[in-house]
């Protein structure tokens, strides 16, 4: 593996997961692995579990870490190629990425969708920049198209909570007051469906994803009749994907909201959720706290699966070194 930036790059999955079990039964087993290796994790947006999950899985295996927020304490940087930089932002990715690979071993970039131009968004160009000038192995800390470290997580935890070889996992849309990107349910609904699970997505009408992550799963716009005999419920917002409306909030109804009531319709499905998450709007206290609440699990998992991709790129990189 030389980048991370979507369930392409793991390869088998079956093998991944087998790797993952491995971890987290030894999350030392590989501690000299990064030894006078340097990972620098940057942050153009807030994190927690993204931040604290990939810095201890860099330090289980010896790595040491440097955290660059961008919004707090660097230049504020320009992205787009060709701007007249007479205005606020007083250095360019374009000098700043070859900088920070003279720093650093391995790169995780965040950077989210902006909704300024889709065109942009869709072309992962900060993510891609990071890729094409830093010379160094890049992680995608999440993007604005795709989640992969959390989807992977997502992965591992279906997968050791399952009952049967393929759940039937629903992906459902849930009320926000906020824009959110299509990063997290686009790379959730690609990983699901690689991984050959039922997948369904339930969302109103108008919130449809791009077809080139949700193709092979099964779009249902009534909510209850996707939830009925679920072994699995990922509630997640996001923002309308089409042009036209591309960014916008086109529906705020509470009715989307998971519930208990909805729960009962599931074959005894667990609740899933990738955090932060907005309790009685997006999902109620009940469900969330309940028993079959999976998102702490999920977030543990969050640390197996950045060990996962850091370990393999370090391997890779001794052999380079070899």
């Amino acid at each position: 593996m030389v980048h991370f930036t979507s369930v392409k790059d793991i390869g088998p999955l079956d093998q991944a997961i087998s790797e993952a079990f491995e971890v987290k039964r030894n999350k030392f087993a590989d501690s000299s692995l990064g030894k006078h290796r340097t990972a620098l994790l940057i942050f153009f947006n807030s994190s927690l579990r993204t931040r604290l999950s990939t810095q201890k899985a860099a330090e289980n295996l010896g790595m040491n870490v440097i955290v660059l927020n961008v919004q707090q304490g660097a230049w504020n940087l320009e992205t787009r190629k060709g701007t007249i930089m007479d205005g606020d932002k007083p250095e360019h990715l374009l000098e700043a990425i070859p900088v920070m690979g003279c720093y650093a071993d391995i790169i995780g970039v965040r950077s989210f969708a902006r909704f300024e131009h889709k065109e942009d968004d869709y072309s992962e160009m900060i993510l891609d920049q990071f890729i094409k000038y830093s010379g160094r192995p890049v992680i995608s800390m999440e993007a604005a198209t795709r989640h992969p470290l959390q989807s992977f997580a997502d992965h591992i935890t279906i997968e050791e909570y399952k009952t049967k070889e393929k759940p039937k996992v629903v992906l459902t849309w849930a009320p926000h007051p906020k824009a959110l990107p299509q990063a997290v349910p686009n790379s959730f609904a690609e990983w699901m469906v690689a991984a050959g699970y039922h997948v369904i997505i339930t969302h109103p009408r108008g919130y449809e994803l791009d077809e080139h992550f949700t193709q092979g799963a099964e779009i249902v716009y009534d909510q209850q009749e996707a939830f009925r005999g679920a072994d699995f419920i990922y509630a997640k917002n996001w923002a309308a994907f089409r042009d036209t409306v591309y960014g916008k909030v086109l529906n705020t109804d509470s009715s989307w909201m998971v519930d208990n009531r909805k729960m009962e319709l599931t074959d005894n499905g667990y609740f899933m959720h990738c955090l932060p998450v907005r309790r009685n709007m997006v999902v109620t206290d009940d469900v969330l706290d309940g028993p079959r609440s999976l998102v702490i699990p999920q977030a543990a998992n969050r640390e197996i699966a950045a060990q996962v991709v850091i370990r393999r790129i370090l391997k890779n990189l001794t052999q380079f070194d070899l």
